[in-house]
């Protein structure tokens, strides 16, 4: 990916680190998982603020660091754009000296015409001369990501760039970031601890935990086939529970679960006897109509009782218990009318079906 970013970065402390990332030009790739997972510090030893015991580091066709070859190259050399989680704007400076400040690689002449361009990218046009106390949150956001583009850098770095705004504004400015990166041929690397967030803007998501990266993919791909329980639960994924292969016959998956045997999405990888976790996304547990049922409801059918029903606005979300002999629920949402047309009630039973080409196998955890 030369021009690019890769890296691969080791270290066993003061800060963990063991994983390898790639993003292509015009790609944005969202780093999730729990705090501390190393999420800011990938974003510093890109940036050249932190110094990983042993890796390397390659943007823009040029080698940033290569322990190997003793090469590190100064952070005002790499041509990173980083925004901070708290925007690090100076207080004393106008919105467009701020963004002159990383203007230094241009000639004078070039500064004010490439100043008017990145107002405008960023929406703030008028609003040149304001200081930052006098910029709201969203606004002051944008200064950071104008001063960021104005090194014209080889990889943008976002560090929670969200996460001081209110949820509207927080909304606004995801849409602004979709468009905006629409019009970059670089990397973008988006820090979140929102999911959702990640899922909405990101090409891939790369999954941090303790330093390591556990999966990289696709976020419809991570969501419905993540790689082990601990990425499933990292992404707060439920209905997650554990299993025994009974059989593989005819293309299919045959899976003990207590009691019940399942039918599930080929896995040959498993053979019979093998113990797995495994994974049902919500939007695969059917509810038995109890006026009509139909012939899908056959596949997998669940009884349960309903052990928590909780109505947002007009969506239900029910928890059920499916005697799972570990137990585990399971986790459905439905549109609010349904659910009462339905009878659904703590404490009353009902029927669900595991659609079997969305169970996801995967190995044994540990835990």
């Amino acid at each position: 990916m030369a021009e690019g970013l890769s890296l691969r970065l080791e270290a066993a402390r003061p800060i963990p680190l063991d994983l390898s990332l790639e993003a292509a030009p015009g790609e944005l790739l969202a780093l999730v998982g729990p705090s501390g997972a190393g999420k800011t510090t990938v974003l510093r030893c890109i940036a050249g603020l932190h110094r990983a015991a042993a890796g390397r580091i390659a943007c823009g066709g040029e080698i940033w660091f290569d322990s190997a070859s003793g090469r590190d190259i100064p952070p005002h050399r790499r041509r990173a754009g980083l925004v901070f989680q708290d925007y690090a704007l100076f207080p004393h400076m106008t919105a467009a000296a701020n963004v002159a400040a990383a203007m230094g690689h241009l000639p004078p002449a070039r500064r004010t015409a490439r100043l008017r361009e990145l107002f405008a990218l960023v929406h703030l046009s008028g609003l040149e001369h304001r200081r930052p106390a006098e910029l709201s949150g969203g606004q002051q956001q944008r200064v950071a990501v104008a001063r960021a583009l104005a090194r014209d850098p080889a990889v943008l770095l976002l560090d929670e760039p969200f996460s001081a705004v209110d949820r509207a504004t927080r909304r606004k400015l995801q849409a602004e970031l979709a468009a905006l990166r629409r019009g970059l041929s670089i990397p973008i690397l988006l820090v979140t601890h929102d999911l959702e967030e990640a899922v909405a803007l990101a090409d891939r998501i790369a999954v941090l935990h303790r330093g390591r990266g556990l999966q990289t993919d696709r976020p419809a791909a991570l969501l419905a086939k993540p790689a082990n329980a601990e990425v499933a639960r990292l992404l707060d994924l439920r209905n997650l529970f554990r299993g025994r292969v009974e059989a593989q016959e005819a293309g299919r998956t045959l899976l003990r679960w207590g009691g019940r045997l399942l039918e599930a999405a080929p896995a040959p990888a498993f053979p019979p006897g093998a113990e797995v976790d495994w994974l049902v996304p919500g939007h695969a547990v059917l509810l038995h109509r109890r006026d009509r049922p139909s012939g899908g409801e056959r596949e997998n059918p669940v009884p349960a009782i309903v052990r928590n029903l909780l109505a947002l606005g007009e969506e239900a979300r029910v928890t059920l218990d499916v005697g799972d002999p570990d137990g585990g629920t399971l986790a459905l949402s439905l549109p609010l009318h349904a659910a009462r047309r339905n009878g659904l009630a703590p404490g009353e039973a009902c029927t669900v079906s595991l659609l079997a080409e969305a169970i996801h196998l995967m190995p044994r955890s540990g835990g």
